[in-house]
Order: structure tokens, then C-alpha cells, then sequence
């Protein structure tokens, strides 16, 4: 039996760095009961709860699963149900990049990249699908990027899986619509986090150049975009890719 709370809950997969970071504290700031995926980051993971939880007065706590094993996934979800209740609102935001020559992408480094941008996401829909079925509610988004959407060079990998959470997403959208399950994607650009941090400054500048908006994104305008789809205010969208990147894609 599953158990439903009285405050609605989000939980967010990667929840604890960039831009996972700004979509945890928008979802406390609204109000919501958080629950914060992370791999390895557990120190970094539990600060944000204790700020969450002191700022804004929600429950917040943390759950730890690597993406390439399903059973910890499915263990995670079993202790995010107990811990504060079946969400109302899945974020399937964990990601990593992968920077390679095709000929240099071996078979682990492509399984790994499928494993935490797409089949991460998979298993967490499904363990979250029942109970948001149960009550003919909830909203699932997805986090893929432009480059599922355009490709990027040397990042065939990382592509590929992002596109396929584009194709998750509309697929979901479809079958779990007649439940009143909404499922969006968010695709955002080239954005100021640690993990486009590798890049050199000239690579930011030129990237920055080819953005009609003549900058970088921040983490808290893909939250807004995020927080957004899943909220009331999105009610009749489903299965819709928004794109937050300054207009690159047009450009």
C-alpha cells in the first residue's frame, strides 16, 4: 500500500549540484516535501537538505543510488516512499557528460552514458508510475539537453541518451495521460555549472557568441522552467520538449 502525504512531495535525481541544485530549493521554496537523489556526493547532498529544511521549513532528505545498477534504484525509491511518501513530482535530472572521439568511446563509456542520462530515468518512472496512477495525478520531467535535440560533436554518447529521454518523454506522455500523468521535458543549453566548468573560457566565450542572448544560462532559469511543467499553471501541456538556451538553437 502506498503512502501518500498530506504536503506534496518532489524528488529530484542528482539533486544536489547544479542546476538539480537551484530545481531542489525551487520545489522547497513552493512548499513541497524534497527528496534528494545523489551518487557520490553525499556530504554535498545532506547541506542542502539542512538547508531546505531550515529555510523553508520542509522535509527534506537524501537517498543514495548509482544508475548502473537498477536494484539500487529500486531500493532508493522503497526508502524515498517510507521517508516521506510517493511523490507527486519526479525530476529525472541526474546527467554526465562525456567528452570522446567516436573511436574512443568504448563499450562501458557508452553503456555508462546510456545508464545515467536514459535507463536511470526509466527505472524511476516505472517504480514512481503506480501510485502516481494510483491517484490519477502527478508530473514527471525530464531533464535531456540541446544536444538531444541537435547533436553535439564528440559527445555521441551523451547525445544519443538525451535524445532517447526526449523519445521517453512523449512516449509516457501518451500512455500514462489517460491516468492525468504529465510528462515534459526540459532541454537547456550551454549553462554556467560545474559541469560545463571543464571547458576552456574561449570554448564559453564562442558558445556564449552563438546564443542569441549573448550569454550563459543559469541553473535557477532552468529551474523556473522546470518547476513550471510541473506545477497547475502547465496543467493541459504534455509531451513537450521546452528548451531553455537563450535562443541557440535559432541561432
Amino acid at each position: 500500500m502506498w503512502r501518500f502525504s498530506v504536503v506534496a512531495v518532489s524528488f529530484v535525481t542528482g539533486g544536489a549540484g547544479g542546476i538539480g541544485r537551484e530545481i531542489s530549493r525551487s520545489f522547497a521554496r513552493h512548499g513541497y516535501d524534497v527528496g534528494i537523489h545523489y551518487n557520490t556526493g553525499k556530504e554535498r547532498a545532506e547541506a542542502l537538505a539542512a538547508e531546505l529544511r531550515s529555510v523553508f521549513g520542509v522535509k527534506a532528505l537524501t537517498f543514495g543510488a548509482d544508475f548502473a545498477q537498477p536494484e539500487s534504484i529500486c531500493k532508493m525509491f522503497g526508502a524515498l516512499a517510507d521517508g516521506l511518501g510517493a511523490p507527486d513530482v519526479l525530476v529525472n535530472n541526474a546527467g554526465a557528460s562525456d567528452w570522446r572521439l567516436l573511436t574512443d568511446i568504448s563499450e562501458s563509456a557508452w553503456e555508462r552514458q546510456l545508464d545515467v542520462n536514459l535507463s536511470g530515468a526509466f527505472h524511476l518512472c516505472k517504480c514512481a508510475a503506480p501510485a502516481m496512477i494510483a491517484r490519477k495525478h502527478g508530473a514527471i520531467v525530464n531533464i535531456s539537453s540541446v544536444w538531444g535535440i541537435a547533436g553535439g560533436a564528440c559527445e555521441a554518447a551523451y547525445s544519443a541518451a538525451k535524445a532517447g529521454l526526449i523519445g521517453l518523454t512523449k512516449a509516457l506522455a501518451r500512455e500514462l495521460g489517460p491516468s492525468g500523468i504529465r510528462v515534459n521535458c526540459v532541454a537547456p543549453g550551454v549553462i554556467d555549472t560545474e559541469m560545463n566548468a571543464i571547458h576552456s573560457k574561449e570554448t564559453l566565450d564562442q558558445l556564449a557568441e552563438e546564443t542569441p542572448l549573448c550569454r550563459l544560462g543559469k541553473a535557477h532559469e532552468v529551474a523556473a522552467a522546470v518547476y513550471f511543467l510541473a506545477s497547475e499553471e502547465a496543467s493541459f501541456i504534455t509531451g513537450q520538449t521546452l528548451c531553455v538556451d537563450g535562443g541557440f538553437l535559432q541561432g
